[in-house]
């Protein structure tokens, strides 16, 4: 009889060490889960801020604003923001800003150039604008001629041997450089030289 009892203290023993090892086991297994599961979103993390960093630069404009505006620089703006809004961040333009001489709908440029010209810069070049009740560029003599300084890309290719590639050349240049002060200026421009600014002399005007 003192025997079975042993046996029986012995057999209770044995599994109430079995269920603690169990449970210690289960246990081991849950904390192991959480610790991946916090790394592996540590781990997410960083990659993710970086790829909204690069995305915010890409859809990023910088712009240099400068000439009659009241605060000239380099200004950040949206990829697709418009002309009008670059010259705003600097400040807009001053009292004798000729505004009819810079488009301000235009879409802006990455790394681009906004000149805006006084009004007598803009009568000095001949720009075609109305200034002060006085008219440029309109009279008699070049009616029928493309003026170079206010043509769009479609109206510069009228012109005998201006491709596309050189009509865009031509509005690049007129953008950095606030326009042509005159027609020779034209061969200023890589692929327009004398042979082909002979052929569309006649047709041009500023």
């Amino acid at each position: 009889m003192r025997d079975r009892f042993k046996i029986f203290g012995i057999l209770l023993l044995l599994g109430a060490l079995f269920l603690s090892g169990g449970c210690g086991s289960r246990q081991e297994e849950t904390f192991g889960e959480l610790d991946l599961t916090e790394v592996s979103g540590e781990e997410q993390d960083p990659d993710g801020q970086e790829d909204i960093g690069e995305k915010e630069e890409e859809e990023a404009a910088y712009v240099y604003v400068c000439g009659a505006v009241r605060t000239p620089g380099v200004y950040k703006l949206e990829k697709d923001a418009r002309v009008f809004e670059a010259v705003a961040l600097a400040g807009g333009m001053t009292d004798d800003a000729a505004g009819e001489y810079v488009n301000q709908a235009e879409t802006v440029t990455d790394g681009g150039r906004i000149y805006v010209p006084t009004l007598e810069e803009a009568l000095e070049s001949g720009a075609g604008v109305e200034i002060k009740g006085i008219t440029n560029g309109t009279d008699g003599k070049n009616q029928g001629k493309i003026n170079i300084n206010t043509a769009g890309k479609e109206e510069l290719m009228q012109l005998n041997g201006i491709g596309e590639a050189k009509a865009q050349s031509i509005l690049d240049y007129r953008e950095e450089h606030g326009g042509f002060r005159s027609p020779e200026e034209l061969m200023q421009i890589e692929g327009i030289k004398e042979g082909v600014y002979n052929k569309i002399k006649d047709n041009i005007t500023i």
